[in-house]
């Protein structure tokens, strides 16, 4: 399947290059010589590349859940709700995080999250966050991201195919595939 041209309203990403921006981002990481003990990722958008971080940089992962877009079917960002436990596992967060996300908007999630993590875990003695796109019209600015998006574009990510897809529907979402 082909993916479609991105415009200054939305950017259309493909698995390949959504892989391949998730290795730049940790290439920037590490050439910018911070080393980190854990990653925590914000679930769900930070699950992949926080799952690939872990891999890549041999640290043990943490997931926090949060959300806040799921009105409009995903589409518009409503109240932001941030897990009460963070999931990992063995201990507890501490020593250097990096908050790995896909993306930060708003800036919002990224802004609570760190006065989360501030406020409740006295353990974590440094705190740095990265993620893939930040957009212009964000509130904060996160230490590592690799595309900077003037124009606010709605980002299509590759997943975001499985919103749309029921567990009755995937024997037709298969055979699709297979032409």
């Amino acid at each position: 399947m082909n993916t479609p041209i991105s415009t200054d309203k939305d950017l259309w990403v493909s698995w390949d290059d959504y892989h391949r921006s998730v290795e730049q981002l940790a290439l920037k990481v590490h050439e910018s010589g911070w080393k980190f003990d854990q990653v925590l990722c914000l679930a769900r958008g930070g699950l992949r590349p926080g799952d690939i971080f872990s891999r890549i940089f041999d640290v043990p992962l943490a997931i926090l859940s949060t959300s806040s877009y799921r009105e409009e079917s995903g589409t518009l960002q409503g109240a932001l709700d941030i897990g009460k436990y963070i999931s990992m596992t063995k201990g507890s967060l501490q020593g250097r995080v990096l908050v790995v996300d896909d993306l930060v908007d708003s800036g919002i999630t990224l802004e609570k999250v760190l006065h989360h993590l501030r406020e409740n875990f006295p353990s974590v003695t440094e705190v740095k966050s990265a993620v893939i796109w930040c957009k212009a019209c964000s509130s904060i600015r996160p230490d590592y991201y690799l595309d900077y998006l003037d124009s606010n574009p709605w980002i299509h990510q590759p997943f975001e195919t499985y919103d749309s897809i029921r567990p009755h529907q995937l024997s037709a979402w298969l055979k699709k595939g297979e032409n």
